[in-house]
């Protein structure tokens, strides 16, 4: 290992100062003074904060960085997060576009949990068993095999007060407030020893290698680190514009290039919160309904090539009703793709410089936990970053993809024509072919774990299985995967699931009531 290594983050918001903390925890900068970590971050751009849920898999960065889930819950007004409730996405609703406080009726909806399906040991895999007709004609596939459906749309938390942090009975992610989130990572970054520096970069000067040699602030003068990363958002200011990583749109493939944005209060104080996201179809995209602790997050993410910003902003105010007379929405410009190289010479791009997929599954928080548990795990202690960057940037450039796959999923099965971007998103030729592969097999079968390398994915195959069937896709099962001998065990254990979903809402609390015993916590 060299003498010593200087890491520069460059950018702040959720990219920078996650990866700041995971990386002054992981490499123990504290304690091993040859990793200096800083970050510079300019106090005049703010955090975009589209969407504000993430996927299960923050609980363990969390821990893993150190900070307590009473903290976070507390400090960054978070609630709980077991799923996503999908209204209007397989069929065309029969009655105008539904207003946020409407509840949706079982024919129009379904809902895609966090929690796995059951197969406790000795028992047989109940997707198949499902299929056949075995839960019941009216079941569908993610309420016939967890609680978690049932216990979500009751109002239940998915944990009680008694159980240890990042741990329940349901698996969960959370919603939050995105700049809260952000603050609260830089502060326990800083006590972990990164050292933090206001300021802009108005030059990047490169060596003959092409490698970034030091970078100018107006504020600091020359700054020379041996790696840099990229934390500049949409800018990419370092792998971008200076190093000229091409930028791979997927626009052929996912229609949404805007979102406006509103914060709206709820009615009364002790409202209900709902410990899922609520994602509305309309005709040119979709509206993300999330609940915090005092107030509600919306908004609409839209096709421009579908509709124009004034009718979006008037299905948004359609949707919120009359608490949004006196709010002005944000507005927001998406840029969806991805860096296939997102690691050139000694510049990594994590976040918004490396690729933004839209907020539908909440995989942008995802990606910078996982480009940064890749920095970490595969850090070139020794100075040697080619065959590093190679092996980070085949992992990415993978995930990315799974990523626009799985997206893409949600919308290609729709049953709905009444709009051109619907009809557009069905055809075949935005489809991308790997995907028409899989949907192909899963007409003969249904997915399974060897349809999916680990390593490279993101969701795992119950959350494809839940989006597949939850959209009404067929499959027709071959007799071998159905065993008689197995029918019983399968037919019991739906039977168990129905029941105990009963006694698990009795044990589980009521969300809101969960939070504010969280947060009253010292």
């Amino acid at each position: 290992m060299p003498k010593s290594m200087h890491i520069l983050i460059v950018g702040g918001g959720t990219a920078g100062w996650l990866s700041a903390a995971f990386l002054a925890k992981t490499l123990s900068t504290s304690d091993n003074k040859q990793i200096k970590i800083s970050l510079i971050e300019s106090p005049e751009i703010g955090i975009i904060g589209v969407g504000e849920g993430s996927f299960p898999s923050i609980r363990g960065t969390l821990a893993a960085i150190g900070i307590s889930e009473a903290r976070f819950i507390r400090e960054c007004h978070a609630t709980f997060k077991q799923g996503i409730q999908f209204r209007d996405w397989v069929h065309t609703p029969t009655a105008p576009t539904e207003s946020a406080s409407s509840t949706p009726s079982s024919k129009n909806y379904y809902f895609h949990p966090f929690s796995q399906p059951s197969q406790r040991a000795g028992m047989p895999e109940l997707l198949p068993y499902w299929l056949h007709g075995l839960a019941g004609k009216d079941r569908t596939f993610a309420d016939a095999v967890t609680m978690q459906t049932y216990l979500a749309e009751s109002g239940r938390a998915p944990k009680r007060s008694t159980d240890k942090d990042f741990l329940g009975p349901m698996n969960y992610a959370y919603h939050f407030d995105a700049g809260r989130f952000a603050n609260l990572l830089a502060e326990h970054a800083r006590s972990l020893g990164v050292q933090h520096l206001l300021g802009n970069i108005d030059a990047v000067q490169l060596a003959e290698s092409g490698a970034i040699a030091s970078l100018h602030s107006q504020e600091h003068g020359q700054i020379q680190a041996d790696l840099y990363i990229d934390c500049t958002g949409f800018r990419a200011r370092l792998i971008g514009e200076a190093l000229g990583s091409p930028f791979h749109s997927v626009n052929d493939v996912l229609f949404v290039d805007r979102a406006l944005a509103v914060q709206v209060p709820y009615p009364q104080e002790q409202s209900p919160i709902p410990s899922f996201t609520i994602s509305t179809a309309q005709q040119a995209g979709w509206i993300w309904d999330i609940g915090l602790q005092q107030r509600r997050g919306i908004g609409y993410v839209y096709s421009s090539r579908h509709t124009d910003a004034d009718e979006a902003e008037q299905v948004l105010r359609h949707y919120v009703g009359g608490s949004m007379a006196d709010l002005q929405p944000r507005q927001l410009q998406l840029e969806l793709g991805y860096r296939p190289t997102q690691w050139i010479h000694n510049c990594v791009a994590i976040g918004l410089s490396g690729g933004f997929l839209e907020p539908l599954e909440s995989s942008g928080i995802g990606l910078i936990e996982t480009a940064a548990y890749l920095l970490s795990y595969l850090f070139p202690y020794n100075g040697e970053y080619a065959p590093v960057a190679k092996t980070f940037n085949h992992l990415m450039a993978q995930r990315y993809e799974r990523i626009v796959e799985f997206i893409k999923l949600h919308y290609c099965l729709s049953q709905r024509s009444d709009s051109a971007f619907w009809r557009d998103n069905t055809a075949a030729a935005s489809i991308p072919a790997s995907l028409r592969d899989k949907l192909s097999m899963w007409q003969g079968r249904p997915p399974s774990r060897l349809d999916f390398i680990t390593d490279l994915e993101m969701y795992p195959p119950s959350s494809w299985q839940y989006v597949l069937y939850g959209m009404e896709f067929k499959t027709q099962l071959p007799a071998n995967l159905i065993r008689a001998d197995e029918i019983k065990a399968a037919q019991e254990e739906f039977r168990n699931i129905e029941k105990m979903r009963e006694f698990a809402a009795n044990d589980l609390p009521d969300h809101r009531q969960l939070i504010a015993q969280i947060c009253a916590r010292q």
